[in-house]
Formats: structure tokens, sequence, C-alpha cells
């Protein structure tokens, strides 16, 4: 059993992940964002993907009843914009430039590769939500490099 969650959490920074950012429509139409490094494939048939929500993040109430999002694959150049959507009560997205995705959630149109998905399953895992998307759309815009995180910090690939 683990019993130093401090430690834990240490030794899960070991593991170097890219950051995305997921978009969804709000209730009242608005865009909203959070930074997201859980991000993962599932499945090439049918095309899936998951991301993992914190049940106490203030976006929770909104995307628990989402039936669409995007994710937003950030690029070493796009640092602030993880910044921004990492701090708490701050997801709004005015202001940045997005595109419509075909779900009509909007997505950031200058990240390197997004994802347009309709919910698929959601799944109880803990303190979290394991959120798991059909890819409908994808776009690669670029090959440039990807935002890493490992160890607390932002990396260079």
């Amino acid at each position: 059993m683990v019993s130093d969650s401090k430690a834990y959490r240490a030794a899960l920074g070991s593991f170097a992940t890219g950051i995305t950012v997921v978009t969804v429509r709000g209730t009242d139409g608005i865009v909203l964002g959070m930074t997201v490094n859980s991000f993962s494939s599932v499945s090439l048939d049918p095309p899936l993907v998951l991301w993992c929500l914190d049940k106490t993040a203030a976006l929770f109430p909104v995307i628990e009843k989402c039936d669409a999002f995007c994710v937003s694959v950030l690029s070493e150049e796009q640092e602030d914009i993880s910044n921004r959507f990492a701090v708490a009560h701050q997801h709004d997205a005015e202001g940045l430039a997005l595109a419509e995705g075909i779900s009509g959630v909007p997505y950031l149109s200058e990240s390197p590769t997004n994802f347009q998905c309709s919910l698929y399953a959601q799944h109880d895992a803990g303190d979290h939500l394991i959120i798991v998307g059909r890819v409908e759309a994808f776009g690669v815009v670029s090959d440039a490099k990807p935002l890493l995180y490992y160890k607390g910090d932002y990396k260079n690939f």
C-alpha cells in the first residue's frame, strides 16, 4: 500500500508526458479549456483516446455532462497556453485562435495536432474520471516539437 503520497507523486512525475488542452463548450456556449497531461491513445479501431479529469477540478461539473470535446496537443512554443489553462478557475478561451471542430467544439487552431471527439465512455477511477473519446476527426497542422512535462517542469524535446 502506498503510504507516502508525495513520494508517489514524485515517482509518477518521472514519466515524461506531452501537454494538451482539452476544450469543451459550456452550457452557456462559452468555450472552456483546461491543461491535461493524462492524454493517451486507446484504440485504432474504433479510433479512441482517453484523458483523466480530477473530480475536484473546477470544470468537472461541465465536462462530465459534455457529449463532445477537443484535444489540442501543445508545442514547445505554447507553454503560456498550458500555464493559462492550468490555473484554477481560468478556463475561458477568449482571445485565443480557435477553429470550429466538427462537433461544434472549437480547438486551438495553432496547435500542431488536434483530436475532435465525441464522448464514448466515462469510467470512475478513484479521485479521477477517465474520459474516453471517439475520434471523429483530427488534424496535423505542423510537425512542431511537443511541449513536454517531466518531474514538475516543462522540458524541450
